[in-house]
């Protein structure tokens, strides 16, 4: 059997997993906080019919006879630049200005990771996530707040009848890695912790490299639809090129088996 039967295949498995990033990209360019994926290709071994060296006779070869066979993906690496910040005007909005991630408590007593800042108040007053995933530290509004203040530090603070001056009850942390492309995506956006991550770098906004706080806005998905699309373009072309070599290796096949 011709091995471009199976290379070609190897690049078409290779780039539905392309198509599968792209699309997911493409859901998710108005999801707040949302960070691209890109799939990353790599070749696969090589059978080696030639080295390159000293020949039979004397002499060396300046170069083998390698035949290549195929690519597969390697990774589905994240970019984690800054999307576009979005004014809203709602004073539970926060976003993120720089590196840095907001800590919300799972369920299950896990802390995940996210860049979501769409808070609320629960029954109790306290911050939580639009799933009602309450953040890391937590922080509880009281329920007679007039209004409420974050500042770019993260400090909370709180307006309360029959006072001018402003109270604060609490401080939003965020949370830094060595290395965020390491981070497991959860879904929900929600990132949670891994190996390749490093461990968390927790403190205040503004300090040691972190981010600061804009309250009344929304940091946007990072996704440049038009250069998804381009992506998409590109994928489906190689996709067709390797049906094609599919068909002209069978076409070839055909012809070395009917001869007669």
């Amino acid at each position: 059997m011709f091995r471009s039967l199976h290379i070609a295949a190897t690049g078409m498995t290779a780039q539905e997993t392309k198509l599968d990033a792209v699309a997911n990209n493409v859901a998710n360019a108005s999801t707040t906080g949302y960070k691209k994926q890109d799939a990353e290709f790599e070749d696969l071994l090589y059978q080696t019919q030639k080295a390159p060296g000293p020949v039979a006779g004397g002499g060396i070869a300046p170069a083998g006879v390698q035949i290549g066979t195929g690519t597969r993906i390697v990774a589905t690496s994240r970019s984690f630049a800054q999307g576009p910040i979005q004014q809203t005007g709602n004073q539970l909005d926060l976003a993120i200005e720089g590196p840095g991630f907001f800590q919300v408590t799972r369920p299950s007593g896990e802390v995940a990771f996210s860049r979501a800042g769409s808070l609320k108040l629960d029954a109790q007053g306290k911050l939580v996530t639009s799933e009602g995933l309450p953040i890391e530290p937590p922080i509880t509004i009281p329920t007679d707040a007039t209004s409420i203040t974050v500042g770019a530090d993260g400090t909370v603070s709180v307006i309360q009848p029959g006072s001018t001056a402003p109270n604060q009850v609490g401080t939003i942390q965020l949370a830094t890695f060595a290395n965020p492309g390491g981070l497991s995506a959860l879904g929900h956006n929600l990132f949670g912790q891994t190996a390749a991550a490093g461990d968390p770098q927790v403190g205040p906004p503004g300090a040691a490299g972190r981010g600061s706080i804009m309250q009344g806005a929304l940091e946007g998905s990072n996704v440049e639809v038009v250069e998804e699309m381009i992506a998409l373009i590109r994928t489906q072309r190689a996709y067709e090129i390797n049906s094609k070599v599919i068909a002209a290796a069978d076409e070839m096949l055909r012809n070395a088996t009917t001869m007669r």
